[in-house]
């Protein structure tokens, strides 16, 4: 109970620094929210009428005023609207979260399956040409942008092929190239950090043990050496949700879907500063309980943990 606590008040923590940079981050931009939607010439406003939006607005006060007003409507559960359209932002986060949670969860399953794959191939293929094959997937996964893999995927599986339609696909179709654009690069380093723990785990003393007790391969694999090297691989499937994230907001605008990564690229644009808010908050709490989880998971997986915690 005492280490739950401690990481629930770490947590606390990240929150209140990821919002408060933030906000201290975009308010240090030039311009504003305000003058970016309403300051074009097209639209013939007067200075004073655009003092008076600011006013209305409220980007006229001092900065901590600002911030602690914003601070307490967000703990209220009052996200603020948006100065681009005038909707509220909850709503738009609402609207926009369903899809890119679907994306986010089909490419991080795909993104380990695949892992997965290449680790066994890599760490006990037949062959030693196929073995170094796979030991070079993930390298050459991790250098390819995720907008140039979103971008050859549509060439070559859309337009060559004829797999996976692009206009007109079904929900289901249209999930294919997004999910494997998303998983690709996320899939390199989780097979990397598998591949090294693979190889550490089996040059311990049990796994010679389990070989003379009549353990094949497969089953040393799978029951023996697999729960060992786990471990590293779940820490950096948890601190790769960043890089989920930051893929959605590419492969969404690659391929014209609506979440949350268009969102916040249209909030970007607009300089949407009530929208960036949330939307930073919403990933870093989804961050911060995401690897909370990890955490929790560590003693059901070791038990020399549990041991030691109970020591």
């Amino acid at each position: 109970m005492t280490y739950v606590l401690r990481r629930a008040g770490q947590a606390v923590v990240v929150l209140v620094l990821a919002y408060a940079l933030t906000y201290v981050l975009l308010a240090a931009l030039p311009g504003d929210a305000v003058l970016a939607r309403f300051g074009s010439p097209e639209l013939g406003l007067s200075p004073e009428q655009l003092a008076d939006i600011r006013a209305a607005y409220g980007a006229d006060r001092p900065l901590p005023v600002r911030f602690a007003e914003s601070a307490w409507a967000f703990l209220g559960g009052d996200l603020g609207y948006s100065v681009q359209s005038g909707a509220a932002v909850s709503t738009l986060l609402a609207a926009a979260l369903p899809s890119t949670l679907v994306l986010a969860a089909l490419g991080l399953a795909l993104a380990v399956v695949l892992a997965v794959v290449i680790a066994v191939v890599a760490t006990h293929g037949r062959g030693r040409w196929l073995r170094r094959a796979f030991r070079n997937l993930p390298p050459l996964f991790v250098s390819l942008p995720v907008f140039w893999i979103g971008i050859l995927l549509i060439q070559v599986l859309s337009f060559r092929l004829g797999l996976v339609p692009v206009i007109g696909a079904g929900p289901v179709e249209a999930l294919v190239l997004p999910v494997l654009t998303i998983a690709v690069p996320i899939a390199a380093p989780l097979a990397q950090v598998l591949m090294r723990s693979v190889d550490d785990v089996v040059r311990m003393p049990f796994v010679p043990v389990v070989r003379a007790r009549g353990a094949g391969t497969g089953w040393l694999l799978w029951h023996d050496v697999s729960r060992n090297a786990v471990l590293p691989a779940l820490t950096m499937a948890g601190l790769l949700f960043g890089e989920l994230v930051g893929g959605a907001v590419v492969t969404e605008a690659v391929f014209g879907r609506a979440g949350i990564g268009q969102l916040t690229a249209q909030a970007v644009a607009n300089r949407d500063t009530p929208v960036l808010l949330a939307v930073v908050v919403l990933s870093t709490v989804a961050y911060v309980v995401i690897n909370l989880v990890v955490d929790l998971l560590y003693p059901v997986l070791d038990a020399r943990l549990r041991t030691g915690g109970a020591r």
